[in-house]
């Protein structure tokens, strides 16, 4: 049996979950003919925005070994590291972004090269605005730059959305020189000037990175961080031997309570062992998807409201180095902490009104230069605006999930329309997946994402010979 000849495979963006998708999909045998086009806008493909900053601190929260773009050489990315220059002395125990990007990129690009005649990897340096669905069967990716691709098969890797606008109505701060809506803006924060307040929004990962920035660029005015928990990542600990999987016990729990309580038993054994509770959470970790999925959506959501913060503290860990950092920092009263919730940001001349209450109060405000919102993206496709989103949305063919954390999708990652039917042309891969995991942007899930997915399109394209 011979699968049809040159299938043409479109995939939407160009960062990670999409760069390890390209490189899977040239792996399959049954798709060796095919044509396959990336979508990217940015200048270099492969990063894209977790990866594309270049400033050297801000680093990887995970150590080179479980980086790889390949699932099953585990290695890849820690001997790709060997070789580079900033591995003179020794190979950082946390490599940058940056770095990561471009071991990315590079990966990207030796298909990139190999493209010849009809077959290949194509990269688009635009964006795509719509997919419509042909009488055929097939989708006409429609590209900005006025380009139409006739694809069998549409991948959305769309990657993370910024965060949405963090008070109203009035948005009148949007426009202010002051308010920095994405802190990776290629020299955003080298515009603050050193005595200049400003304020974050959000203590996570983006808030740590932003800290050091500021710091490394001989920033000396207070910096207010404005946080609902009050809590910095978790750091973490030198590497230590493994927590046995304790699945079988969680397996029957389709309760919050339950599960937690498994864990918890957990937590006292391993303590009474001298282990700490690191090991013990990691261990969760592969079989993260099936206990979501156990749970119904009442219990989702309870577990969204009451506990994903406290999970995002614990399980997104800071670097040693970052984590010490910022508490010296704390220390010092460079950063001092707000417990509550920003409700309201006003401009007032060249500064910003910024009120923050605390549970249960009234609250107070806090005035500063700059206000940068270091919040986690938008994951409500219901709400995102994107040409390419709304077309779908419009058209039925994208449902967003209703606890608003991304798109529904079969087992493959085929999104479902309106009628709860399967795609068999469009998929997705990465944050769009979470209503089926919940976790779905780290590096071993999306390459196995990838993989998994690359497999089952060449699994259609042979079967429709």
């Amino acid at each position: 049996m011979t699968p049809p000849a040159s299938p043409v495979i479109t995939v939407i963006g160009g960062g990670f979950a999409g760069t390890a998708l390209v490189l899977q999909l040239r792996r399959q045998p049954a798709l060796a003919g095919a044509v396959i086009h990336l979508i990217e806008p940015r200048e270099i493909p492969g990063p894209g925005l977790a990866y594309t900053a270049r400033r050297p601190e801000y680093l990887l929260n995970v150590r080179p070994g479980a980086l790889s773009l390949y699932p099953t050489v585990p290695v890849h990315f820690t001997e790709w590291l060997h070789r580079q220059p900033e591995s003179a002395a020794g190979v950082p125990e946390y490599a940058s972004r940056a770095t990561y990007g471009r071991y990315l990129h590079e990966e990207l690009a030796t298909v990139l090269s190999l493209a010849a005649g009809d077959a290949g990897v194509r990269w688009h340096a635009t964006t795509a605005t719509a997919a419509p669905l042909l009488s055929d069967g097939r989708r006409a990716v429609q590209l900005a730059d006025g380009t139409e691709i006739r694809s069998d098969y549409v991948v959305l890797a769309l990657g993370n959305f910024p965060p949405p606008p963090p008070t109203g109505p009035d948005l009148r701060y949007l426009q202010h020189p002051g308010y920095h809506a994405d802190p990776w803006a290629t020299g955003n924060l080298r515009r603050i000037g050193p005595d200049e307040e400003v304020l974050l929004i959000g203590s996570g990962l983006t808030a740590v990175d932003v800290l050091l920035a500021l710091r490394q660029d001989g920033h000396r005015a207070p910096v207010t961080v404005v946080a609902r928990h009050g809590r910095w990542p978790a750091a973490h600990r030198p590497a230590t031997t493994a927590y046995p999987s304790f699945y079988p016990e969680l397996a029957p729990e389709t309760t919050v309570t339950g599960v937690v309580a498994v864990f918890k038993r957990h937590l006292r054994a391993a303590a009474a062992q001298g282990i700490d509770w690191r090991p013990v959470l990691d261990s969760l970790r592969p079989d993260l998807g099936r206990i979501w999925a156990a749970w119904p959506l009442a219990e989702q959501s309870r577990f969204l409201q009451h506990l994903a913060g406290l999970w995002s503290v614990a399980r997104h860990r800071s670097p040693p180095h970052n984590a010490e950092a910022v508490a010296a920092l704390t220390v010092v009263g460079f950063v001092q902490m707000q417990v509550g919730a920003v409700r309201e940001i006003l401009p007032d001349g060249d500064q910003l009104r910024v009120r923050v209450r605390p549970h249960g109060t009234a609250g107070c405000w806090h005035t500063a230069h700059h206000v940068i919102c270091c919040a986690g993206p938008l994951l409500d496709y219901a709400r995102i605006a994107t040409p390419l989103v709304v077309s779908l949305r419009e058209a039925g063919h994208l449902t967003p999930d209703p606890l608003h954390l991304g798109m529904l999708t079969d087992v493959h990652g085929a999104l479902l329309g309106e009628d709860g039917a399967a795609s068999p042309t469009l998929f997705t891969l990465g944050p769009s997946r979470r209503p089926a995991y919940f976790e779905s942007t780290a590096v071993p899930e999306l390459r196995q994402q990838a993989g998994a997915l690359a497999a089952e399109i060449a699994k259609r394209q042979f079967n429709r010979a």
